[in-house]
């Protein structure tokens, strides 16, 4: 928790001595599109169903703000709806891009898990830079209250990503989910997207996580998702 508040103390204090040359212009984009499958850190969200999702954000300056929605299905008669809503700030140092965000997940008809609940909030920390071509990057999500035991959960990850060309891209993560009095596992993807257009965007990508055991919705899987960009 310490290391989450330096780092947001780190940014504040970035954006504070860059505010005098950062242009503060509004932008607002949206995003809407369909997936065969809603895959979170290697586990299907819609019990291996099709997804269909949107979002708005809002960015200003460093700032960034959003709310993002999809269908969900755990298996129960509890949410049908998951939305999140998330702010932070990007500072940059030199080609190091940094984001330092809090993000909330909330869920329509949350009865609650046994003795918790679904909704839920993190801690975001995040890093990344050009090496060559290619954009490698770190992220570490910090939650006080993982849902279903109340118990922590910290995720760590590392990504990447290169051009292949002015229309395909290969991208990449390995991620550790660890929760405290819980089950850990390791979840890693691996895709290919291409560009329809400026706006369209389409993405193939395979998942997996080491613990096959869990059910299902945690074995491996290919998802393709249509997105459109506005």
């Amino acid at each position: 928790m310490k290391i989450f508040k330096l780092a947001l103390a780190a940014a504040a204090a970035s954006v504070a001595l860059g505010g005098a040359a950062m242009a503060q212009e509004v932008s607002l984009s949206y995003n809407v599109g369909i997936a065969s499958d809603y895959v979170f850190r290697g586990v299907s969200q819609t019990n291996e169903d099709p997804q269909v999702f949107g979002g708005v954000d809002l960015g200003y300056g460093v700032g960034y703000a959003g709310v993002w929605a999809s269908n969900v299905d755990f298996g129960t008669d509890d949410p049908t709806v998951e939305v999140d809503f998330y702010a932070g700030v990007k500072p940059t140092v030199g080609d190091v891009s940094m984001d330092f965000g809090v993000l909330y997940y909330g869920y329509s008809k949350d009865k609650g898990l046994t003795p918790g609940k679904y909704s839920y909030t993190e801690l975001k920390a995040a890093v990344s830079k050009p090496v060559g071509k290619a954009t490698l990057g770190g992220a570490v999500y910090f939650s006080p209250e993982w849902p279903g035991d109340l118990s922590t959960a910290v995720y760590y990850e590392a990504n990447g990503s290169i051009p292949l060309n002015d229309k395909f891209s290969l991208s990449g993560a390995l991620g550790k989910q660890t929760i405290e009095d819980g089950a850990d596992y390791t979840t890693w993807n691996l895709g290919v997207a291409y560009a329809l257009n400026d706006k369209l965007s389409l993405d193939v990508r395979y998942w997996d996580t080491s613990e096959h055991d869990f059910g299902s919705i945690y074995d491996s899987r290919v998802a393709v998702s249509l997105k459109a960009s506005f």
